[in-house]
């Protein structure tokens, strides 16, 4: 499983006033030069080429990510610096530190004054998204693949660039990279992906092991947590994740892979300034769009065990029953679905109450299976998978996810002779927790905007007061974000992949939809809210006697009670929505005035 095409790392980045020019910096043998004018690129022989600037006059980059049209033109986007995870199969891993962000145009005096600001705009939504915590990359290692793939395709497949044979369900720079698929800039284009991978050189029982976690997010319904929920009718659902976790010891390797993704019906959960807004069903044609998802994950991972955590009573029970009625409409084979009421069966901090649905699934994952290579040999394949979710499949799924990890780990050490038991590994289980713990803050933080609910069970094994303080923090934090930042990181996520394109002539002969006009309660309401509050407050600091006191309390707290009825009852309207038009997103704002 040798990689046969490696890209190029430490780059030297020559900006003249016509061209880019990116030249790798050990032993160059070749050049990629960009036409600052035309926006054409190339790659030649170093040897033929002469940057006209002094040979110290560079930018040093870590690689090159690709390139975007916005307002003022195209940009080059290149990696600025880099952190070293560890080593998978041989090959260095990072994460993606910082980027650039360079025009190809000189100046801006082409553009208006409001061109210019909303460039601006779009520059920082690209690198906000680029920023985004948890984007790795590898210049050997295809990282978008699970083992078990990369030990399934034909040698031809590893003389492939990166890029090219990337799986584009988890290349996020693949929009970016859309002009550099010919096989001369092979060597260039550097994929990455977002989600989480965490490296950690072990040893149990004097056996040296190299433990990964890896998990990709798909850029299919890639968003935020209440903007983009449910099914497409593609059979794309969103927040799909796919977790791997990898053991190698020398030229032994297995691996386990595990999904999650939302609930795979048309579902819609808008913010609207409530703590949890309602969940609605469409009436659309669940049964098709399950089908078609259903179908991929088995062409992808074999037989497929869907664990739902949600509710099965209150507000999520409509999704439960929705759910289970598509299983059973479909009737797929090879799909089993079991539902577990994670609250209500773990109430009262009774997490212990999960051994209850492992002992449900033993079996299945016993078949399942995991995979297993030695020397370049497959000696096992892993035949299905365990499909979790709960509603943002974040905090009740990494908790069930992290547990049958714990027991693929037991299975695989005891089969490579490094234990003989599956009790647990005293020196090695707190980094085992700690790390599940980070996966689950990681893909929390990209999907929801804050780190993730029930942590201290998984770092610790107990549910603590403690956690449940940490859980209501990063809750109410969760809810000024969704309501309140979440539509400017929806478009940015959908700016860096591609969901949403500038038009030529934006900003003057096309309308730029990042300019939208508020309605009158946007600023008045809020305005009202916050006279009412000083003068509450400032009734019952200034008045001398007790009846006038109570009087201008009660009617300034009225005043104030009246006027958060009024903006929760148009709450809608006061919720950052996306504004760029991306499948609808943006034109689900805010609905008529109900004044």
């Amino acid at each position: 499983m040798a990689e046969q095409l490696v890209v190029h790392d430490d780059i030297r980045l020559y900006t003249t006033s016509d061209k880019f020019y990116l030249e790798p910096h050990i032993n160059p043998t070749e050049i990629l030069i960009i036409d600052r004018i035309t926006g054409e690129a190339s790659v030649k022989d170093v040897n033929s080429v002469k940057i006209p600037i002094p040979p110290n006059a560079y930018k040093p980059v870590c690689g090159f990510l690709g390139s975007i049209k916005l307002i003022s033109g195209l940009y080059l986007v290149v990696a600025k610096c880099r952190i070293s995870i560890g080593k998978i199969n041989g090959q260095e891993i990072f994460q993606l530190a910082d980027v650039d962000i360079i025009p190809y145009a000189r100046s801006t005096t082409h553009l208006t004054s409001k061109q210019i600001e909303d460039n601006n705009t779009y520059e920082k939504m690209l690198k906000y998204a680029l920023d985004t915590p948890g984007i790795y990359f590898s210049y050997s290692y295809d990282l978008t693949h699970t083992m078990q793939r990369l030990h399934s395709v034909t040698p031809d497949f590893h003389k492939m660039s990166l890029a090219s044979r990337a799986d584009s369900r988890f290349l996020w720079n693949g929009y970016l990279l859309k002009d550099y698929t010919d096989q001369q800039f092979s060597r260039f284009a550097l994929p990455i992906i977002q989600g989480f991978v965490s490296v950690n050189n072990v040893s149990i029982n004097g056996h040296h092991l190299t433990w990964s976690l890896v998990s990709r997010r798909a850029t299919d319904r890639a968003g935020t947590r209440l903007f983009m929920r449910g099914v497409d009718a593609q059979g794309n659902v969103a927040n799909f994740v796919e977790t791997e976790q990898i053991i190698e010891r020398g030229g032994e390797k297995s691996s386990f892979v595990q999904t999650r993704g939302s609930i795979p019906l048309y579902w819609t959960q808008y913010p609207d300034l409530k703590y949890k807004p309602g969940m609605s069903l469409a009436a659309e044609d669940h049964v098709a769009a399950y089908t078609r998802h259903l179908r991929d994950q088995l062409q992808r991972y074999g037989n497929q065990v869907l664990l739902n955590l949600i509710d099965q009573r209150g507000k999520e029970e409509a999704l439960e029953r929705g759910y289970r009625a598509a299983v059973a409409a479909a009737a797929l084979p090879a799909v089993r679905y079991e539902p577990f009421d994670f609250h209500a069966e773990c109430r009262g901090m009774r997490y212990d109450r999960l051994a209850v649905l492992l002992d449900r699934v033993a079996h299945e994952q016993s078949e399942f299976g995991y995979f297993m290579s030695r020397g370049g040999s497959v000696l096992l394949r892993q035949g299905g998978a365990f499909r979790t979710n709960c509603v943002d499949c974040l905090d009740r799924t990494n908790v069930l996810q992290s547990l049958l990890a714990r027991r693929h780990l037991a299975q695989a050490l005891r089969l490579l002779a490094v234990t003989n038991t599956d009790d647990e590994i005293p020196h090695f289980e707190p980094l085992f927790r700690n790390v599940w713990a980070d996966h689950a803050d990681m893909i929390s933080v990209q999907y929801s905007g804050t780190g993730a609910l029930k942590t201290d069970f998984t770092r610790t094994g107990k549910r603590t007061r403690v956690g449940l303080l940490r859980d209501g923090i990063n809750s109410l934090t969760r809810y000024y974000k969704n309501n309140f930042s979440d539509g400017y990181r929806q478009d940015s996520i959908d700016l860096l992949l591609g969901k949403y394109t500038v038009a030529d002539g934006e900003g003057s002969a096309v309308k730029c939809p990042l300019r939208r006009d508020r309605d009158w309660k946007y600023v008045a309401l809020p305005s009202l809210l916050l006279v009412c509050m000083s003068m509450f407050v400032a009734s019952g600091a200034s008045a001398t006697r007790r009846s006038d006191a109570l009087l201008y309390l009660m009617f300034w707290g009225a005043a104030v009670g009246a006027t958060l009825t009024v903006i929760f009852k148009n709450g809608k309207e006061f919720v950052d929505w996306p504004r760029l038009d991306c499948g609808g997103l943006a034109t689900r704002g805010p609905p008529p005035s109900s004044l």
